[in-house]
């Protein structure tokens, strides 16, 4: 009894180290970290999984220091781990609903000379449709598992309470940010292709009949086009999505 009393301040420095990296990831991974969960559940979701990985992880968690300067600076290096790590995997979900933004562009279903009420002027009803959807392939296809297994291994990579390496953390988050864009435009180029056509089939016919207004006889056949176009596409989209982020989790730290 007064050896498990003795531990006890041990074992909850290390459940708070635990929880920090934890709750880190859960506020930002796809799938579990979305905006539209409550804060109450991914809160209670971290919960549980800290006290699932407790007993595993147990030995690789530090002893509580004496100093207080020290054991603020761990916790500290904790929470911003479980950030970096749930905004690197953030990134790849972020790039469906980039390319539908791009996409929407391109149909003329986007203008800052005309916002949305809703959506507001930054977003789209095609962006926040294909921003839904995202969580909900991810959920589908169990790719959430991978950043919780990034998540475990990390700690064998990033020891608990020490901060991350700016070298290393500069050059994946360049990484990360490039593939991400780049997948983007990769899952618009179908609409970004026939975009660059269309705009020079309407200069064109500008040219050739001066008297038209060009912008409000093509907006119609524009949007007509890009609804068809993205009937078609769609689910070579989600597939390509879905392989770019698999991908993408393959390169997380710790997987």
């Amino acid at each position: 009894m007064e050896g498990l009393l003795a531990e006890l301040p041990r074992d909850a420095f290390g459940a708070i180290l635990l929880i920090c990296r934890i709750g880190g990831i859960c506020m930002l991974a796809p799938g579990i970290g979305e905006a539209e969960l409550p804060a109450s559940v991914r809160a209670a979701f971290a919960m549980v999984l800290t006290a699932l990985l407790f007993g595993p992880l147990y030995p690789l968690l530090p002893p509580l220091p004496v100093a207080e300067i020290r054991v603020a600076a761990m916790v500290v290096a904790e929470v911003i781990t479980g950030l970096w790590m749930g905004w690197l995997a953030r990134l790849v979900a972020l790039a469906l609903g980039m390319g539908a933004q791009f996409v929407a562009v391109q149909m003329g279903l986007a203008s800052v000379l005309q916002p949305d009420p809703e959506l507001g002027a930054q977003s789209t009803a095609v962006s926040r449709l294909f921003s839904l959807a995202a969580p909900v392939a991810i959920l589908a296809t169990g790719l959430y598992a991978m950043p919780l297994s990034a998540l475990v291994g990390s700690y064998r990579l990033i020891a608990p309470g020490t901060f991350l390496p700016p070298a290393d953390t500069a050059a994946t988050v360049v990484a990360a940010l490039g593939a991400s864009f780049s997948l983007a435009l990769q899952l618009a180029a179908p609409f970004i292709i026939g975009g660059l056509l269309w705009q020079t089939a309407l200069g064109l016919l500008a040219r050739l009949v001066p008297n038209l207004q060009v912008f409000a006889a093509a907006m119609p056949g524009q949007i007509l086009a890009g609804l068809l176009l993205l009937a078609l596409v769609v689910g070579g989209m989600i597939e390509v999505w879905l392989d770019g982020t698999r991908a993408a989790f393959l390169l997380l730290p710790g997987v």
